[in-house]
């Protein structure tokens, strides 16, 4: 039962699933062309806001806006792994 609640395509039939996946991969192709930076995950995330009634020029400036504020840190030695 827990695994049927973690994914949405458990829940569709096997069709379903397919075109889904087929749907993903093309958004996915598209956001590379356009250099979006978005990985698959993201964009499975924004996809299913906007199927939900999100507005989609609203997520996008979300988006632009964590960006803007995520400020990379330097690796420290600690944070390295040991091999």
């Amino acid at each position: 039962m827990y695994l049927a609640t973690r994914s949405p395509l458990l829940n569709m039939d096997a069709d379903a699933a397919k075109i889904a996946r087929e749907s993903l991969e093309l958004a996915f192709q598209m956001s590379n062309i356009l250099d979006t930076g978005l990985d698959r995950h993201t964009l499975s995330i924004l996809i299913a806001l906007c199927d939900l009634g999100l507005n989609p020029e609203a997520l996008a400036a979300v988006v632009k806006e964590l960006r803007r504020e995520v400020v990379p840190v330097p690796p420290s030695d600690a944070a390295r792994p040991v091999l």
